[in-house]
């Protein structure tokens, strides 16, 4: 019996450790979105469709231990090309000088996450709720987890201050943008190093 306990005990720990390790994101199961109001009365969405990166699961517990993520600002979103054109224009993104917006993780404490997000430059500290999926192997043997952030930000923090007043008061576009990462990453061969 106590030879059984062992080897159930064994083979616990050895899959805790399993999917620790370096993933890299994968883009097609990956969403990079924001929100943010419109006219204060209803809310506008949007995502990048281009971006990569990458994150790091401790081998024995698979807590999150490292976070790096690249967006391309051409690839903004909204399913309005007019908006999108002026979202990369210089009155706002300025997706010619800002080609990139990025994120690097600090650390993660409980179910917070803190990093570093910049945007036209400008670098600030920011806090995500933070949320970790799992771990599993895929039907074609690769190994996967998966990571949810979401939080807020100020966009004037970061000179994005584009806005118009409106006439009954409030403006066109809210200075709270609300941000949604939903992250699917596939551990890393060896030979990828």
């Amino acid at each position: 019996m106590k030879k059984i306990k062992f080897m159930l005990f064994t083979i616990a720990v050895g899959a805790s450790s399993l999917f620790g390790g370096v993933y890299n994101v994968d883009a097609s199961h990956t969403n990079v979105a924001f929100s943010v109001k419109h006219m204060m009365i209803s809310t506008v969405n949007g995502e990048f469709r281009k971006f990569n990166g990458s994150f790091e699961l401790d081998d024995k517990t698979n807590n999150l231990i490292a976070l790096k993520g690249e967006m391309d600002v051409e690839s903004i979103n909204t399913n309005i090309a007019k908006r999108d054109a002026h979202l990369k224009s210089d009155e706002i993104f300025n997706a010619q000088m800002y080609p990139k917006v990025t994120f690097v993780l600090d650390r993660v404490q409980g179910d917070k996450a803190y990093g570093k997000l910049t945007i036209k430059g400008i670098t600030k500290d920011v806090e995500f709720d933070h949320e970790f999926g799992g771990t599993i192997i895929d039907p074609w043997g690769k190994k996967r987890a998966g990571i949810s952030l979401s939080g807020k930000i100020d966009r004037r923090d970061y000179g994005v201050t584009w806005n118009q007043a409106l006439e009954a008061g409030g403006v066109v576009v809210s200075e709270i943008v609300k941000l949604n990462i939903e992250i699917q990453g596939i551990l890393k061969a060896e030979d990828d190093f």
